[in-house]
């Protein structure tokens, strides 16, 4: 019986003594495996760093490189291709006008000189340009004349005035004309008449140039200083109603009046 008791606590023991061993042999290898695998983690993960840094340098060296094989590109072409010019733009051509054929602008109508109410007329003599009234209701035209005083010179009856100058306040010039007649004006409600001297003045509207008689009178409550009555319009002028400056005088003529104004 106690030998029987030994025998099963012998072989009790050397049950417990080899799973002892064997679980210390599983944990070993465990271990193990786990450090394999944790270096292994470890080289890939240097493998990847390593292959981004050199990606990212390969990256920067190609971009410079294009960039610099780009420049190189634009530089070459600018030397060989000659940048487009525009072509100069053309002087207008000036608009030159023969002194001894410019005589003015004026329409006419079976060879009348058609005018509007109001014209440029150049007084020739002082060379004056006036805004001149066209006037069919005046039996005979008018100048704007101050100080009027007559005299005698050679036996005929002579008469000096002052015209004003355009563009001049109170500014006058003084002509002498012969007189070639006077006409009475009787003034409303008035028993008294006014004696004016009528004189020849050359006067000239877009092409057309003549000597009429003009009645000396002040105008200087009126607008225009020059008036141009039945006595010029008469065969000679039509009036376009509503129009004015119809007519336009020689280049010459507007360019001396301006300088000497």
């Amino acid at each position: 019986m106690l030998s029987t008791s030994k025998t099963l606590a012998a072989a009790l023991l050397a049950t417990t003594t080899l799973l002892t061993g064997c679980a210390a042999d599983s944990v070993l290898v465990d271990h193990y495996e786990m450090q394999g695998l944790q270096q292994s983690v470890a080289d890939q993960n240097a493998d990847l760093t390593y292959l981004k840094t050199t990606g990212d340098r390969n990256h920067q060296e190609l971009t410079e490189f294009t960039s610099e094989s780009t420049q190189r590109i634009i530089d070459t072409i600018n030397q060989r291709v000659k940048p487009p010019e525009c072509p100069p733009v053309p002087e207008a051509p000036a608009c030159t006008v023969d002194p001894s054929t410019d005589t003015g602008t004026s329409d006419r109508v079976k060879g009348k000189l058609v005018v509007g109410e109001v014209e440029k007329a150049f007084l020739v003599g002082p060379n004056f340009i006036y805004d001149a009234r066209i006037d069919s209701g005046a039996e005979t035209s008018s100048m704007d004349a101050r100080n009027v005083q007559r005299f005698e010179r050679d036996g005929q009856e002579w008469v000096r005035f002052d015209i004003p100058v355009p563009g001049k306040d109170d500014t006058f010039e003084t002509l002498e004309r012969k007189v070639v007649r006077n006409v009475r004006i009787i003034q409303a409600n008035e028993e008294d008449h006014e004696r004016r001297a009528v004189v020849e003045l050359q006067f000239r509207i877009g092409d057309h140039e003549q000597k009429a008689e003009f009645t000396l009178s002040d105008r200087a409550h009126l607008t225009y200083a020059l008036l141009i009555g039945r006595n010029i319009l008469r065969d000679v002028m039509l009036i376009d109603v509503g129009k004015e400056y119809s007519t336009e005088l020689p280049r010459s003529i507007r360019t001396n009046a301006i300088r000497n104004n």
